[in-house]
């Protein structure tokens, strides 16, 4: 089976690099793929890293589809962990699948 990247014909991009999005709150049980850390967070997105079949339904044997699409956003270390002592520039990147993210 193959779990890579789909062809263009997967799912479609709701968003671009720069984008302002909000990381949902779900607690879907089971598998899934979003830190609760960053659940309900607002970040931009870096870039579209790909589309790939959906891992909350590969791990419970389902077929991946539809595909989703495959963000890194760029979150501020501060907004995330208000007690972080580092510098007020340092950025936390993460990959969030599109589902979890909404337009800010």
């Amino acid at each position: 089976m193959n779990q890579g990247p789909t062809s263009s014909g997967g799912g479609s991009a709701r968003f671009r690099a720069g984008d302002e999005v909000r990381v949902r709150v779900d607690n879907p049980g089971g598998h899934f793929r979003t830190p609760v850390y960053i659940q309900g967070q607002r970040g931009r997105v870096h870039k579209l890293c790909g589309v790939f079949p959906n891992p909350e339904s590969l791990a419970y044997g389902g077929d991946g589809q539809p595909a989703q699409p495959l963000y890194r956003v760029e979150f501020s270390q501060k907004q995330v962990w208000p007690e972080y002592r580092g510098p007020v520039s340092d950025k936390i990147h993460v990959d969030i699948y599109q589902h979890w993210l909404e337009p800010v």
